[in-house]
């Protein structure tokens, strides 16, 4: 496997740069991996090498670049001084940040394209589903409740979401909302709550790491993925 940086330019001018990570091989599809608040961080790079194990083109966009130097990264324990970059962004920002990695695989080749996020990668992964005909999505512990329910009605391909059972911050009313709101659109899904889990419970470089659930997640991640993307 080999990574390397690719830079996207935006409709808007700006220039986003993306982590990249090929697999051996000719690549089975692509996968749009979704980063966490804190930046592309060992955490998301590893996620990413995971992916390309299993034969999938990987490409991880700086969701800050509009706001943030190419290549921000953040401590888990200074969310402040990732807040403000956070509450920068825009639904339509996003949305475009996520065609821009949709159009560089769709001329990489690949036969099928998915997405997957965690946290605020997470509902990025929702909202890309709803925007882009990706063919699977992957949600983990993303905040899509209450201003994203109006989009469950969009999603294109099949979506996973998985939760944290003791997740204070996406809390069960919150996930319980974006299930339902999945569900009344007659979109196909599957959610899985772990019930000890907190949030971020993927994350080994946070206290809130929960290997089983971690474990168990990665297994049901790459099952959904090898049935709708190959």
């Amino acid at each position: 496997m080999s990574s390397e940086k690719v830079v996207l330019t935006l409709p808007d001018g700006s220039s986003m740069q993306t982590y990249v990570m090929h697999p051996k091989g000719k690549p089975k599809a692509g996968l749009i991996l979704f980063l966490e608040v804190y930046g592309i961080t060992a955490h998301i790079r590893r996620c990413a090498s995971r992916f390309a194990e299993e034969g999938y083109l990987v490409i991880v966009p700086e969701l800050f670049h509009r706001t943030a130097h190419a290549g921000a990264e953040f401590s888990y324990t200074e969310f402040e001084a990732a807040k403000p970059h956070y509450l920068a962004l825009t639904l339509p920002g996003l949305e475009a940040d996520a065609k821009a990695c949709y159009d560089w695989l769709k001329e990489n080749k690949v036969p099928k394209i998915g997405s997957v996020g965690y946290c605020l990668g997470g509902r990025v992964s929702f909202l890309a589903n709803a925007t882009l005909p990706l063919d699977a999505a992957i949600s983990y512990y993303g905040r899509i409740a209450p201003d994203l329910l109006e989009r469950a009605k969009d999603q294109h391909g099949p979506l996973l979401m998985f939760w944290g059972g003791a997740d204070k911050g996406i809390t069960h009313e919150l996930a319980t909302a974006a299930v339902d709101a999945v569900r009344a659109a007659g979109k196909a899904y599957t959610s899985v709550v772990f019930s000890q889990a907190e949030h971020a419970f993927n994350c080994d470089d946070r206290p809130s790491f929960n290997a089983e659930a971690s474990e168990q997640a990665w297994g049901m991640s790459i099952a959904f993925f090898k049935k709708h993307l190959g």
